[in-house]
């Protein structure tokens, strides 16, 4: 795969991540996106991150641009930090992708890159474009981590969690120290479990059903609350009930949204479609990125719009400044892990209920997702193209679930049957994945939706080509 921007930065394989690619993509990143002030530097615990990472900050500092390293930590506490300082960011990681790959976010100081942004990147490495200046110079700062605990200790208090033992799955995601540090804060009592000191590739929006298992054993083993986890980089939730179930990361946007007294949501069309029905809603294409702009675009109308925004991975944002138990959150508007963690379980907590017994109270919708992985890039766009412009081939695709009541094609391909179902396909950007998502009124069914559909897609995509393309 060549190097490329998805729906969430720029990745690629870690043997494309080399020193002087790497570098000129970030002099591109500086002359495109001119910073203010140092360029902040963060990294996942990737074993190529360390590398990568001073790649970026010795590309910048010859650009005549400062830098301020603040080593592995959690996305969003990076760009939290760059943001309040006035300045820009590159963070360095491939998220929930294997450790073959590995990529780079920016961030401006007003937060993430836009999709311009990204084109004007892209235009600015293929002409060789830098700023010119004096060499600059490098310091090396842990405040960015400690910003980021503070902002979730001062909002909720000592007491929001008190009461609760949650497990932490830490395996190797950037936040795992500071999500037990977080917990403890807020009066929880955290348990660490599986730390791992080689790169784990979690995907919180299609967790494995080996995970699933695990996740309930130490629930029921250890007497936990829940557990708790993110993906590599820290910006996307995993979050279990009592029993170990996981909840669906829009189902966390939902519940957050809630709590923090939310009007308006913009989310992407892959998530439950409940959300519609509880707040006035804008739905994007799938990547922060769209929603970031849409959510741009309702504060430009109206500045205090209680805006937030949320994935189906249950990546958050919040747009305007939110009331909390014990203080206020200020806007942060970039993906998030942390506060859709918290806020669904300090608002049980104050309900004196459960997790799920807040689930229990929301429309009876349910999602489910997984992806098909190591297929033929082209193979999957081809298929795609197929299904979606091909009103026979789509009937005969998706016949097992009846018959075709609408299409939805923003992003992807997503089918609507007269069942009232929901089944949605969408080949990765910049990964070989295939995204299957599904929807229905049980979790049984939407979870049998995406079972066939991931044997259905995994089939034609293996089997020989009846054509030459």
């Amino acid at each position: 795969m060549s190097l490329s921007f998805g729906t969430s930065g720029l990745r690629g394989l870690v043997t494309e991540l080399d020193a002087a690619t790497v570098a000129a993509y970030t002099r591109a990143f500086l002359a495109a996106c001119p910073p203010e002030g140092p360029l902040f530097v963060g990294r996942d615990l990737r074993p190529s991150s360390p590398d990568i990472a001073a790649a970026v900050i010795a590309a910048a500092q010859g650009a005549g641009v400062d830098t301020v390293d603040c080593g592995a930590l959690a996305t969003p506490a990076l760009a939290l930090a760059a943001m309040a300082a006035g300045s820009s960011a590159v963070m360095v990681t491939g998220s929930h992708i294997p450790a073959d790959r590995n990529g780079l976010k920016f961030y401006r100081a007003t937060g993430e890159i836009t999709k311009q942004d990204e084109a004007a990147i892209t235009a600015a490495y293929r002409a060789g474009a830098a700023p010119e200046g004096r060499a600059g110079t490098g310091t090396t700062s842990a405040s960015a981590r400690s910003g980021y605990v503070a902002r979730y200790a001062a909002a909720f208090g000592p007491d929001a969690l008190a009461g609760l033992r949650i497990g932490v799955y830490q395996h190797s995601s950037a936040a795992r120290d500071v999500l037990v540090e977080v917990l403890a804060a807020l009066g929880a009592a955290p348990v660490p479990l599986a730390r791992s000191d080689t790169f784990i590739p979690v995907d919180t929006e299609a967790v494995d059903p080996e995970t699933r298992t695990m996740l309930a054993e130490w629930c029921t083993g250890q007497g936990l609350d829940a557990v708790a986890s993110t993906d590599g980089d820290g910006d996307r939730p995993m979050l279990t009930d009592g029993t170990g179930a996981v909840i669906p990361g829009d189902v966390l946007g939902v519940l957050t949204a809630q709590a923090l007294g939310a009007q308006r949501v913009v989310t992407p069309v892959s998530s439950n479609s409940m959300v519609t029905g509880l707040f006035d809603t804008t739905l994007t294409r799938i990547g922060s990125p769209y929603v970031v702009a849409a959510m741009e675009t309702v504060l430009d109308s109206d500045p205090a719009a209680k805006v937030v925004g949320f994935e189906a991975n249950g990546g958050f944002l919040l747009g305007f400044a939110a009331s909390a138990a014990a203080g206020t959150l200020p806007p942060l508007m970039t993906r998030d892990a942390l506060l859709p963690i918290l806020a669904p379980l300090a608002a049980a907590r104050a309900a004196g209920g459960t997790l799920a017994g807040l689930i229990a109270d929301l429309p009876p919708r349910f999602t489910a997702a997984n992806r098909v992985q190591r297929i033929d890039p082209a193979r999957a766009r081809s298929l795609l193209a197929d299904l979606s412009g091909d009103a026979a081939a789509r009937a005969a695709f998706f016949e097992p679930t009846g018959e075709i009541a609408g299409i939805d094609q923003t992003d992807g391909l997503r089918v609507t049957f007269d069942s009232g179902e929901v089944v949605h396909l969408r080949p990765s950007g910049n990964a070989p994945e295939f995204r299957v998502y599904a929807e229905a009124d049980s979790r049984a069914g939407a979870e049998a939706l995406v079972a066939g559909y991931f044997d259905r897609l995994a089939a034609v995509l293996a089997a020989p080509r009846q054509h030459p393309e």
